[in-house]
């Protein structure tokens, strides 16, 4: 009996949707439903699409189109997120998280309606349940969202469209069309909640921390589409082209992005910055334990190509080689996560700067290091980076970061979750850092049992399991703040469910199942 990948992923995704259902209970959770419902079929149309090269853009080949696992990302994020901030009486985040999840589900119907618009023949029961499901959701939008609000929704949706058209015609080969959706919607999302507020700046209050990401986010969006479209007409590699991307990283830092910030934390940033990371010794300690773990990292860079130009024929990294940053960056977040979170949540933000400002460097073979940074990547690539930009290490960073920035600490009493909600910034760690490295190593060197339609195995998955039930008692040894509250079986449920989407996905797992860990873990 054939099985299919897909079918047993959006299996898995279902079952989330109806945990959060059960859960919250209320119309946007019924919307989610037949959101999903509709994203399951459309998700064959937009495979027949991908299989036919019929599609507008040019998407990630050897991979299905990821429809269903991405349209339910944002709106059971918005979903969790209320639920906990309406427990708390916070009515600001409350409204926000309601936001959130009718833009998810916006998004999804919109790439949905472009799937059905471009399929021929017509699919007509397809088009019926994408109808159905988009009339509820509307209706649930307007009995529940203010005008304001739904004008917000728009505005997301409009940002998305023309973000989507420059990025993939910019980037072929880099997304799937899930992929697409979850990566561009989350920046559309962040764009459109930095101008408003940017636009009310009387209205600003909470961390200042939590005002880093935004920034660096629409930075690095604007430096990359203004360089994408000067190249185009233009020499890259000349030193004089190199000299002005240099002088225009430096005028949008510190003359655009900088004044820029300061108006969220009313303070010089770089001011604000040293006052931070030298408020007490322990943060220095961090910081000089990082810079260790960075250099070790660049020795196993370096040592794998002193390899390959060593060797006599091709070399190129093995999957356990690769695990070795995973390791890196598990002994990295876990101390901060561990001792001060604000810090991680800063030094996360920054490397991620610096790392799209290098993959600019490389991609534009920017002088000095872009020709450099070519031949040393080139080592580490995989077949998901089948396109011009390679992703692979920033989705590394994104899936151990992005439980940290959307932890709602505003809704969270003492900013600790009870419950399996203790967990919840350590989901990075638990789904990527051990989960998916145990699960690669143990799974290419001892497993032998093949989950039906993939190339994963039983023993990967089972080992994966239990090394995260391991790491869950680690951290309640070492982190006094977790108080899971007898949650144990909900825990080991979120994880098996997890660790069998990672078994049967072939999306970008260190993206999607941080996220998926962190929605079952909040509930």
């Amino acid at each position: 009996m054939l099985f299919s990948p897909a079918l047993v992923e959006s299996s898995v995704v279902l079952a989330v949707v109806l945990c959060v259902h059960m859960v919250v209970w209320n119309q946007h959770s019924w919307c989610s439903v037949a959101l999903f419902v509709q994203a399951f079929y459309v998700q064959h149309k937009w495979d027949r699409l991908l299989r036919s090269g019929a599609a507008v853009f040019q998407f990630r080949p050897a991979a299905n189109s990821g429809i269903v696992p991405a349209s339910m990302v944002m709106p059971l994020l918005g979903l969790v997120l209320r639920e906990k901030c309406s427990a708390s009486g916070n009515v600001y985040f409350e409204r926000f998280s309601m936001v959130m999840t009718i833009t998810g589900m916006m998004l999804a119907l919109f790439l949905s309606l472009i799937a059905l618009g471009i399929t021929r023949p017509v699919p007509t029961n397809t088009c019926v349940i994408a109808g159905i499901a988009g009339s509820a959701i509307l209706y649930t939008t307007k009995q529940t969202l203010t005008v304001s609000e739904v004008i917000e929704v728009l505005e997301v949706l409009l940002i998305f469209v023309y973000l989507s058209l420059i990025m993939l015609y910019l980037l072929p080969r880099c997304f799937t069309p899930g992929e697409a959706l979850l990566v561009v919607g989350g920046i559309s999302f962040i764009v459109n909640q930095l101008i408003k507020r940017s636009l009310n700046l009387v209205e600003v209050k909470g961390d200042p921390v939590n005002y880093f990401l935004p920034v660096v986010v629409v930075g690095s969006l604007l430096l990359g589409i203004f360089f994408a479209l000067l190249f185009c007409f233009m020499e890259s590699e000349t030193w004089v082209s190199s000299l002005f991307f240099h002088m225009m990283t430096a005028v949008l830092g510190l003359g655009v992005l900088m004044p820029w910030l300061s108006l969220f934390i009313g303070r010089h940033p770089i001011m604000w910055l040293l006052d931070f990371v030298t408020l007490n010794d322990r943060r220095l300690c961090l910081l000089g334990y990082w810079l260790f773990l960075a250099v070790a990292a660049t020795c196993v860079v370096l040592h794998q190509n002193y390899q390959r130009q060593s060797g006599s024929k091709k070399h190129q990294a093995s999957t356990v080689v690769r695990k070795y940053f995973h390791l890196i960056v598990v002994a990295t977040y876990v101390p901060g996560l561990i001792h001060d979170r604000q810090l991680l949540h800063v030094a996360s933000v920054g490397c991620l700067a610096v790392f799209l400002f290098l993959e600019y460097v490389r991609y534009f073979r920017i002088r000095p290091l872009g020709q450099l940074l070519r031949q040393v990547l080139t080592l580490f690539l995989d077949e998901r980076d089948s396109g011009p930009l390679i992703l692979t290490h920033i989705y590394l960073l994104l899936g151990m970061s992005l439980p940290i920035w959307l932890f709602p600490g505003p809704c969270a009493p003492k900013g600790i979750l009870p419950g399996a909600g203790g967990l919840v910034p350590y989901a990075g760690v638990l789904a990527v850092g051990v989960g998916d490295t145990v699960a690669s190593v143990f799974g290419s060197t001892m497993g032998e049992i093949r989950w039906p339609g993939t190339k994963k195995t039983m023993e990967g998955t089972a080992t994966s399991v239990f090394a995260q039930i391991i790491a869950v008692a680690v951290f309640l040894i070492f982190d006094g703040s977790i108080n899971l509250n007898s949650t144990y079986s909900w825990i080991v449920g979120s994880i098996t469910l997890v660790a069998m989407l990672e078994a049967y996905t072939s999306q970008i797992d260190n993206l999607f199942l941080p996220l998926y860990l962190f929605i079952l873990l909040l509930l």
